[in-house]
């Protein structure tokens, strides 16, 4: 399961995306598809009453939540996964990323004036924190204030908007939030989604750790039964507060398994639903009595992030472009996803998917080229000496950090390939899911990092959150990429309330992303889960966020 914020997007350390080295696809079986955002899921469909009351949904998850904050830096898609069935969102997006208002949570939500820009939050009377408190205009408030990133102790993951935010008053009671902005902001409908209650945004500290172990106070139709980090596991159950609809199951359980694992738990009939990444596992599963494949591609890539930081060796865009152009996208795509994918195809936009609105191929700058790329690092005075390119009496070695998991090593053997021939020599490292981020990737421990990205139906906050540069608040930043001129055109891009004016401008910071040479981007996430046949209404879901009061059984 891949769940998605409206307001940012989430890291994971594995490749979700699928690397079967080619030769293999020959095994395939059942049918391939594109990986283009659509408009339609795939999850089972059926009305409630068809399903049984009770059960356990059992998924997985790469490593325990280093925090369950999904707000906190340290988050990632795993805290987003778990956290989903337990907090309040004011929108939710359907298949075709159409957005819509969360009627559990707000009974109106309105864009009031535009000159200032201001939106006017009504919450639904019935909704409760887990310990029965209400929610109100002051847990907004408090939100707001802790992602504006005014104060730097707050280690946010991404602003989300919020920076734009001038005040939030309370409205016509208790149950009403006026919200102000000092500059417009285009994707408004992405804030408090999700929304944490005050204490936990209140101060710094709070912040930064009331969550870090467990999840102290929720609000949706599930809350956090259990942790047992001796069994790996983490278990939800019925949320006696909830006033909604009555959820069908009764608890859902998430083990932490390693990628290996994964295929061996649905065949051992040890879960419900899994993501399949690569042919393997997708045709073990498929093969798989009482397992079906659920395909929908979903906005979700991998990639190669540099470290551009001062005094890195890959501080020059231009040898960040030369190393890119050595790196044959098309090749290491193919290989990832020949029987899975219809007709593979590498990512060329860093802000938009193929098949969404605004997609466009702005990756020119990076075209692969081994002869040019030679050419730029002869240029650059990294010449070769023996079979590996040197500077100033040091060799051009990068140290590639990844997951622990063969999709991604496979993928880092295939750019060490490429790099070898043009003389650059690539070593790779591989971390457990545990402390990837926290330990490794945040800190800067690398040259190259591969992992993913999960976008949603709200791209634009991605931009501001990875690719805008402070060295003082990096946010999602884990390049330490960046300039003034790209932050000043998101900045034009993000205050831009014509929807196809703010497309036509993220475009041109997309290209600006391209000439820096920050990141390759590779695979396109197919989305292809294996799923019990017997569970309804979740599965793939593609832009469409899910409903866990209507997720079961079949009778």
């Amino acid at each position: 399961m891949r769940v998605h914020s409206l307001g940012a997007r989430f890291a994971i350390p594995c490749v979700a995306i699928g690397l079967i080295l080619s030769g293999c696809a020959d095994n395939a079986t059942g049918p391939v598809g594109s990986s283009d955002i659509g408009s339609v899921n795939d999850i089972n469909p059926h009305d409630p009453s068809e399903l049984r009351d009770g059960g356990n949904l059992r998924l997985t998850v790469s490593a325990f939540p280093e925090t369950f904050n999904v707000l906190h830096i340290d988050s990632n898609a795993d805290v987003s996964d778990v956290i989903e069935p337990m907090m309040p969102s004011a929108f939710l997006s359907d298949a075709a990323g159409e957005l819509s208002v969360n009627h559990n949570y707000f009974t109106d939500i309105q864009l009031t004036n535009t000159s200032p820009q201001q939106i006017t939050y009504t919450i639904n009377p019935k909704a409760v924190w887990s310990d029965g408190s209400p929610i109100t205009w002051e847990d907004l408030r408090s939100e707001a204030a802790a992602l504006s990133g005014k104060d730097p102790r707050f280690l946010v993951g991404s602003t989300a908007g919020f920076e734009r935010v001038g005040k939030v008053e309370r409205g016509v009671d208790d149950k009403q939030a006026i919200v102000t902005l000092d500059k417009p902001y285009a994707e408004w409908k992405g804030f408090f989604s999700p929304l944490y209650q005050k204490e936990t945004t209140a101060t710094p500290e709070a912040f930064n750790d009331l969550d870090r172990n467990e999840l102290k106070l929720s609000s949706g139709p599930f809350i956090l039964q259990d942790i047992d980090r001796a069994q790996n596991r983490i278990v939800l159950g019925r949320n006696p507060k909830w006033w909604g609809d009555t959820p069908k199951l009764d608890t859902i359980t998430f083990s932490v398994l390693d990628n290996a694992a994964v295929l061996p738990a649905i065949q051992n009939n040890e879960l419900d639903v899994a993501y399949m990444s690569g042919l393997e596992n997708v045709t073990g599963a498929r093969n798989t009595p009482g397992v079906e494949i659920r395909r929908t591609p979903e906005p979700t890539w991998s990639h190669l992030t540099f470290n551009g930081a001062p005094g890195s060796i890959l501080e020059d865009p231009q040898l960040r472009i030369a190393i890119s152009k050595a790196i044959d996208r098309q090749g290491i795509v193919t290989a990832g996803q020949n029987g899975i994918v219809d007709n593979p195809k590498p990512l060329n936009n860093h802000v938009f998917v193929a098949g969404q609105k605004g997609y466009q191929d702005n990756a020119q700058p990076i075209a692969f080229d081994p002869a040019e790329a030679e050419r730029m690092l002869d240029s650059l005075g990294w010449k070769l000496n023996g079979d590996v390119r040197e500077k100033d009496g040091r060799q051009l070695v990068l140290r590639d950090v990844m997951y622990q998991q063969d999709q991604w090593v496979q993928t880092a053997q295939i750019a060490q390939q490429n790099l070898a021939q043009v003389g650059v020599k690539l070593e790779i490292q591989t971390i457990p899911g545990q402390g990837l981020f926290t330990n490794v990737i945040d800190p800067g421990n690398f040259d190259i990092a591969q992992f993913s990205w999960v976008g949603s139906s709200i791209p634009l906050p991605g931009l501001a959150q990875i690719y805008a540069y402070n060295p003082d608040n990096l946010q999602g930043n884990k390049a330490r990429i960046g300039s003034p001129e790209l932050n000043a055109l998101i900045e034009r891009t993000l205050s831009e309330l014509d929807p196809q004016k703010a497309i036509d401008l993220a475009n041109q910071c997309d290209r600006m992303i391209w000439e820096e040479g920050y990141s390759i981007p590779l695979h396109q996430a197919s989305s292809t889960y294996g799923a019990r046949a017997e569970v309804a209404n979740f599965g793939a879901f593609g832009l469409a966020d899910p409903d866990f009061t209507k997720v079961g059984f079949l009778k």
